[in-house]
């Protein structure tokens, strides 16, 4: 059997003994575990894809198929779970070449295709500081944050609630995630470019974009509130550029597990270049109507140059597959009334 069909079948047999733990386990493990493992990180990313259609992901297998097929061997089978993936385009999925050691980085220079992996996914929350019950990663709210964060019914972390029971608005209205939640929840590939004035970020998830201007201009000082606010880089050395961010709606959640802020919201992102195949990235937040102090978000985020070639998958939060997935769970509001 295929390997990703062999995959298809233990997530379908997982979905199903996680549906039937819905009837024995309380709703909040019940939520935790749903959010963790069946995430949209999960129904609308590439292995979703792949999953819902094995046959195109993978190059054919040079044993063939059809009808006058013959049983594969053990030998015949590990050489096709080894076939080159394909990309959108039916195209093999090149890798850089890996060099002995470390090249140096370009000099004021970030502009590339960047992947962090799966380490951006943030499902409990900012990195580098999860919601995971740990002393050490309790934020210091200040009474109103505090006030802030229990209106929030986030479905993952400490606090959650089943996905039909989330006041979200990612999830519950379909609304943009806003800065600083683009690093914060979903960080999968981006795409910097620049130009003389400014850079853009394109972010798979949802596909949406931001202008980092870089022409000297200062913030504004009565800024009108946007989703992504507004953004002004500039380079602190030769291989870190320093970006700040205010502006932003303060309807928007941090990250996925509710962290509040109000509109004297200021961002710091840190982009920083060690060799010619790494991007480090930081973010600090510093709100004083919600926190007494400021703290880090993400530590020095790790991405990986890819080709130019790169095929970046569509990744887009969809309200009516959402809907499925929960009915697929079993946990959708009515589904848990009747129960």
């Amino acid at each position: 059997m295929p390997k990703m069909l062999r995959t298809q079948r233990k997530w379908t047999v997982f979905v199903y003994e996680l549906r039937r733990a819905a009837r024995r386990n309380s709703v909040a493990s019940l939520a935790v575990l749903a959010a963790l493992i069946f995430s949209p990180a999960v129904m609308f990313s590439p292995m979703f894809s792949v999953l819902a259609h094995p046959q195109g992901r993978m190059g054919a297998s040079p044993a063939g198929g059809g009808q006058g097929a013959s049983a594969q061997s053990g030998a015949a089978q590990d050489q096709e779970d080894s076939t080159q993936e394909l990309d959108g385009w039916e195209r093999p999925i090149a890798a850089l070449p890996k060099d002995g050691k470390p090249l140096p980085a370009p000099r004021r220079d970030i502009s590339g295709v960047w992947d962090p992996g799966l380490t951006g996914i943030g499902m409990l929350g900012a990195k580098a500081m999860p919601d995971d019950g740990k002393p050490e990663h309790q934020l210091p709210f200040t009474p109103l944050g505090q006030q802030m964060l229990m209106r929030t019914k986030p479905d993952s972390g400490t606090r959650a609630v089943l996905p039909g029971d989330t006041n979200d608005p990612v999830f519950k209205y379909g609304d943009p995630q806003g800065m600083p939640r683009e690093d914060l929840y979903e960080l999968r590939t981006i795409q910097i470019y620049r130009s003389p004035e400014n850079m853009a970020v394109l972010y798979q998830f949802n596909k949406v974009w931001r202008i980092i201007w870089t022409d000297g201009r200062k913030l504004p000082d009565n800024p009108e509130q946007r989703w992504y606010g507004y953004s002004v880089g500039k380079w602190a050395d030769d291989y870190t550029f320093v970006v700040e961010t205010i502006g932003m709606i303060d309807g928007t959640w941090i990250d996925r597990i509710g962290r509040p802020h109000s509109a004297d919201l200021h961002v710091e992102e840190r982009f920083h270049r060690p060799d010619r195949d790494h991007l480090e990235l930081s973010v600090t937040i510093d709100d004083p109507r919600m926190y007494t102090k400021p703290w880090a978000a993400l530590d020095k985020l790790v991405f990986q140059r890819q080709p130019s070639s790169f095929d970046v998958r569509e990744m887009i939060w969809s309200p009516s597959q959402y809907e499925k997935y929960n009915k697929l769970m079993g946990i959708t509001p009515s589904e848990k009334e009747a129960h």
